[in-house]
């Protein structure tokens, strides 16, 4: 198959893009330049344009049909009517890359199962999805245009810390300082290892059954946010103070932050995978958190110039904490 992928060097794209190679892709990279954090593999084909500007979309792919195009970074119903009029007769399939937050929110039953409603009052990201993705059912049930959707939960690689502002939460955890858990820290939440993803994605591609249908991917590994901080924390040799704060009030201190929460991650979401086991049978996966926590501690660790500390959000824990510590 003859595939092209717009973006392609992300944290979920690149696995994508390794095992497509590995599986006899012919794959085409649409891009602005090299990852330094994940280079592209060299068999791909790389086409140096932006997608935001269709002329020069246009140029790059002159000549060119493909089996499959995928869009990475489509985020707003604007980038996905351009993509329409870019590969409108040019593809076999256009796969967009929606979110589990798109879900309703929070969730009136569990687990999360395609035909879930969506609504996300809380979270513009989420409100910008869905409406791509009533733009693509609309022009496939009115032109056939060939969509399939894909909905990932929290994908991560080993440069992806699980909780906000990056290397700050296990910079506080070596320090020996207190971290902020929101809520009780008991909600359920799915870690997706992108390799796990991309084993159940790659075979989508050019799947007849994928067309016009919608699809969620994500791993098996449900675990607490008290979990999540506590094996973190072991993979970086250290242990997990947690100091518990409810999700409005770490919203009001650091509205960014909050909306992560209110929109998504306070929420027990617990997902079944039958229906893209349906078409992808032997999709397993098979990397637990606790495994990918010491990769990212391990990449972390190689370079202590990755270790970026988010001053502002350092100084918002610092003040949370001291509020609700005796209350935890």
């Amino acid at each position: 198959m003859k595939v092209l992928f717009i973006g392609g060097s992300g944290i979920i794209s690149s696995a994508c893009s390794r095992l497509a190679v590995e599986r006899g892709i012919d794959l085409y990279v649409l891009n602005r330049g090299e990852s330094r954090h994940r280079p592209l593999p060299e068999p791909a084909t790389v086409l140096r344009a932006d997608i935001h500007d269709p002329a020069a979309v246009r140029e790059a792919i002159a000549g060119h049909t493909f089996d499959a195009v995928v869009d990475w970074v489509a985020f707003t119903p604007d980038d996905v009517r351009a993509d329409i009029e870019l590969f409108r007769g040019r593809t076999g399939q256009y796969v967009f890359i929606s979110s589990a937050s798109a879900y309703q929110t929070p969730p009136a039953r569990l687990p999360i199962v395609e035909s879930s409603p969506l609504r996300n009052p809380f979270w513009q990201y989420s409100r910008d999805k869905i409406a791509c993705e009533d733009l693509l059912v609309q022009v496939y049930r009115d032109k056939g245009f060939p969509a399939t959707i894909v909905r990932p939960s929290h994908t991560y690689d080993r440069t992806l810390v699980p909780f906000d502002g990056g290397w700050t939460v296990p910079a506080r955890m070596r320090a020996g300082k207190e971290i902020v858990v929101h809520g009780d820290g008991t909600s359920l939440w799915t870690l997706t290892h992108h390799e796990d993803f991309a084993r159940a994605f790659v075979p989508l591609l050019g799947h007849p059954r994928a067309i016009g249908d919608v699809f969620g991917i994500t791993g098996d590994d449900v675990l607490t946010w008290n979990q999540i901080a506590e094996q973190l924390a072991a993979a970086l040799g250290t242990t997990a103070r947690i100091v518990h704060v409810p999700s409005a009030a770490i919203a009001a201190a650091d509205p960014q932050w909050g909306a992560g929460l209110l929109g998504d991650k306070s929420h027990s979401m617990v997902f079944d995978n039958s229906k893209v086991r349906s078409l992808v049978p032997d999709y397993a996966a098979t990397i637990p958190f606790h495994r990918g926590a010491r990769e990212i501690a391990a990449w972390f660790d190689e370079d202590p110039a990755r270790q970026v500390v988010d001053e502002r959000l350092d100084k918002v824990m610092d003040d949370l904490v001291a509020r609700y510590r005796i209350a935890s």
